[in-house]
């Protein structure tokens, strides 16, 4: 859950409300002002660098870099670390396959206060032509191996309200594909298609680890084939004025690899709603049709579940041509009023000798962010 230091999460439609007083607090100093404290913290400065290989971005012009992808850019080859200071970054950022082992930091230790955003869906159109479809849409795309961020939201702000001519809703506010990739401490922003936990191709089972982090959304808005571990997050639906019944969404949709034996765990965790009780599903899985193999997997264990999960049918299909009992759906030990079992046959539970094996350390093998290695 996240730490008890932080300022409760800001939510889209908060962060949509506040951005502009947020930039307007953000705007450059007179020229006499001099004296600006470092918007850095305790991460150094361009004057005292943590390491030769560490950039600082800031909107106010007291970084290296105004931009993420300009810091991005810049940082060719392994290892380099970018600080961010406290802002609005509205662009799209990209970290390719070279860039490994690269770390970002939020200035302020608050994911509130460094927010990377822009508003692409699936079927907005690009320039020359086309639309950007479900990747395309993603604010960041992470493909690279080792990356960690720490403190920092990602976000993608496109509302279907605003744009009811177009009927790809899919908006990402990050996609990550690169194996090793740890999120502390990170908030996920968005509606439908939110957090895309992925890998950079069928054979490849990236893992990945997400910690005292924050997602928000309504359709699907976890999903992928990455190895994904969950631990310490809290996932909130939101309400939906577009429809007049039940169900209003999907929390999670994997798409995992038939010859993955892992898909996503989630541990120790608690999933709310800000909707009507009952109105969203814990999961369908997701067999895309570049993947006709797909076998979905999902462990949800010592999670609290609210009462926005139908508990009668947590579980729905996303085609009929895979129904969820055919997939890898299974629960541990939940609790709230989302996870009472009133028909046992619609929620599968794990025995206590396959919840042994159900564990951080059994999906990400010897890669150990929780102890802080990458």
């Amino acid at each position: 859950m996240p730490s008890p230091h932080l300022r409760p999460p800001l939510s889209r439609r908060g962060f949509l409300t506040a951005s502009a007083g947020t930039a307007l607090a953000l705007a450059p100093f007179p020229a006499r002002a001099a004296a600006r404290p470092c918007p850095f913290g305790r991460y150094g400065s361009p004057a005292a660098r943590l390491t030769p290989q560490t950039r600082y971005v800031a909107p106010s012009g007291q970084g290296d870099f105004t931009t993420v992808q300009a810091a991005v850019t810049a940082a060719t080859g392994s290892g380099w670390t970018l600080v961010i200071a406290p802002g609005t970054y509205r662009e799209t950022v990209a970290v390719d396959v070279t860039r490994t082992e690269m770390t970002w930091l939020g200035a302020s230790g608050d994911p509130r206060d460094v927010v990377i955003v822009y508003d692409n869906a699936a079927g907005t159109s690009k320039p020359g032509g086309g639309t950007y479809g479900t990747t395309g849409s993603a604010t960041t795309l992470v493909q690279a191996d080792g990356f960690t961020a720490r403190d920092l939201t990602f976000a993608n702000d496109w509302l279907r309200a605003d744009h009811p001519d177009i009927t790809g809703t899919q908006a990402v506010a990050i996609k990550v594909q690169g194996d090793r990739s740890a999120f502390h401490h990170c908030h996920f922003l968005g509606h439908q298609d939110t957090l895309y936990a992925d890998s950079m191709a069928l054979g490849v089972f990236a893992r990945q680890y997400f910690a005292h982090c924050y997602a928000e959304g309504d359709v699907d808005f976890v999903f992928g084939r990455a190895t994904a571990v969950y631990e310490h997050c809290h996932f909130r639906t939101l309400t939906r004025t577009d429809l007049s019944s039940a169900p209003y969404g999907f929390v999670f949709a994997p798409s995992t690899a038939g010859a993955n034996p892992r898909g996503y765990l989630v541990t120790q965790s608690r999933i709310t709603s800000e909707a009507p009780d009952a109105h969203y599903k814990l999961a369908r899985p997701w067999v895309p049709s570049s993947d006709p193999t797909a076998h979905p997997s999902l462990t949800v264990r010592d999670t609290h579940v609210g009462p926005g999960i139908d508990a009668v049918a947590p579980y729905t299909d996303m085609s009929s041509s895979f129904p969820w009992q055919e997939q890898r759906f299974a629960e541990y030990r939940n609790t709230g009023p989302g996870a009472e079992i009133t028909v046992p046959e619609n929620r599968p539970q794990l025995t206590a000798v396959q919840a042994e094996s159900a564990t951080r350390e059994a999906y990400l093998g010897d890669w150990t962010p929780w102890k802080g290695g990458r």
